[in-house]
């Protein structure tokens, strides 16, 4: 196993980081990328690094020191439309830590990097002093995503239970250390 070095981001760390996440998007969500939901990668220091209450980890490969695996959290809720109006309400922004972008490349994969950077970003989370609730949604398409999320938090909505089966995604409420 190699010994990653799991940091905040630099400003040298955001082509790294944003490549790992167009990756991401192409190869594992099958969507590209898509501006209304993924804005955040293209301007990464404006929606992790400027924020005070935001942040943005990833793991650096030992031998070259690229990003292998990147993970973010900010201070925004679930917006309404289009999560559930119940989804919003429940994790208003300011006082909800959303995680964000935890992609770990391929060929990093089961190296424990996505729980490494996700228990970073519950720690800072902890110290902001803030937050009330940690809030994350996935596709549970994706290989792996699904039961990797269910063994740090819980499930709160899963619209692959709705009528029409929703957007197919799964809501997750992950306790604050």
């Amino acid at each position: 196993m190699r010994d990653y070095c799991i940091r905040t981001a630099t400003p040298d760390d955001l082509d790294g980081a944003r490549s790992v996440m167009l990756d991401t998007v192409y190869r594992d969500f099958g969507t590209g990328y898509v501006p209304r939901w993924h804005g955040d990668v293209i301007d990464l220091h404006g929606a992790y690094l400027a924020p005070a209450r935001h942040t943005l980890l990833v793991a650096a490969d030992p031998r070259d020191g690229t990003v292998a695996a990147t993970a973010a959290l900010d201070s925004r809720g679930p917006a309404h439309p289009p999560n559930p109006r119940h989804l919003a309400e429940r994790y208003p922004s300011g006082e909800t830590a959303q995680l964000r972008r935890v992609y770990v490349r391929p060929g990093d994969r089961r190296q424990g990097l996505a729980r490494r950077l996700v228990g970073g970003l519950l720690d800072f989370a902890a110290a902001d002093g803030g937050y009330r609730s940690v809030y994350l949604h996935t596709d549970p398409a994706v290989p792996g995503a699904e039961a990797f999320w269910r063994s740090l938090g819980k499930a709160v909505h899963d619209e692959r239970e709705e009528p029409g089966g929703g957007q197919g995604i799964v809501h997750f409420d992950v306790p604050l250390p």
